[in-house]
């Protein structure tokens, strides 16, 4: 049993997980893991059961009515709560950047989208930013790579944070690639548009992981890490990918993603 987070933020709070779709249907682990961040961070964590999808999909297609519909089931379903927090940036940043333009006709809806914005964090980004922990209490022997998705990174400025809860990890080390915040060629829907536009992206991506000279491959998101791991196995790569939720929970002993047995349920 790891012991708890070292954190000097404010008192323990009630936090809602937002578990997003790839977790739920391709890598609980990594919502279990997020669970033990918070509550080792001193959260009250509820999974709320009517939660659904963020509607980036519809959203990115252009889809505003489904979106807006999406949106008020999601704006339900996490009301009452001090904070809602996403293992994604992409997620998290559809709840507090996208949200309430959605309803910028409806006067009430926009002031309930706007509450939940300002409530809305990525899970590293609030274990650091706002809870204030500073290290965890964790094991994972080799060398980790760690690529920026993009929208953690430009949205929400997820960069440090998980670098630096990285850094406490025993047995870790960090080795950077040479463009860590270059994107990887998923971007949701744009690789069903663009395959080959996307196949490029992730060939050059894939390169300089390999370049960075890892054994395994970190992020915050899991459509990122999916796409990476899918062209490192057609590559041949032995290099194994985590999202960086499990290893900061000491849950790094899970299949990788992409390999047999990697989505437990």
């Amino acid at each position: 049993m790891s012991k708890p987070l070292s954190s000097s933020g404010p008192p323990p709070r009630r936090v809602a997980l937002f578990v997003t779709c790839l977790v739920d249907l391709f890598r609980p682990s990594v919502g279990f893991a997020a669970v033990k961040l918070l509550e080792e961070a001193g959260c009250s964590v509820e999974v709320p059961p009517l939660q659904v999808c963020c509607g980036q999909p519809a959203y990115n297609s252009g889809d505003r009515a489904t979106t807006r519909s999406i949106a008020r089931q999601v704006i339900d379903a996490f009301e009452g709560y001090d904070a809602v927090v996403a293992p994604s940036g992409s997620c998290g940043g559809m709840l507090s950047h996208h949200y309430p333009g959605l309803f910028d006709d409806d006067p009430a809806m926009k002031a309930r989208a706007e509450r939940l914005a300002e409530r809305s964090h990525e899970l590293i980004s609030f274990l650091v930013d706002v809870l204030g922990v500073t290290r965890v209490a964790a094991r994972y022997d080799g060398v980790a790579t760690y690529h920026d998705s993009c929208s953690g990174l430009r949205e929400l400025g997820v960069k440090g944070q998980p670098r630096r809860l990285l850094g406490s990890v025993s047995g870790l080390r960090l080795s950077e690639m040479e463009s860590p915040e270059v994107c990887c060629g998923f971007g949701g829907t744009f690789c069903v548009k663009y395959p080959d536009i996307s196949n490029a992206m992730v060939s050059e991506k894939t390169a300089d992981i390999a370049a960075s000279g890892a054994d395994t491959l970190l992020a915050g998101d899991l459509g990122c890490l999916m796409n990476m791991a899918g062209k490192l196995q057609r590559d041949g790569s032995a290099v194994r990918v985590r999202h960086v939720a499990e290893v900061l929970a000491d849950m790094g002993d899970s299949a990788p993603i992409g390999e047999a047995g990697w989505n437990p349920r």
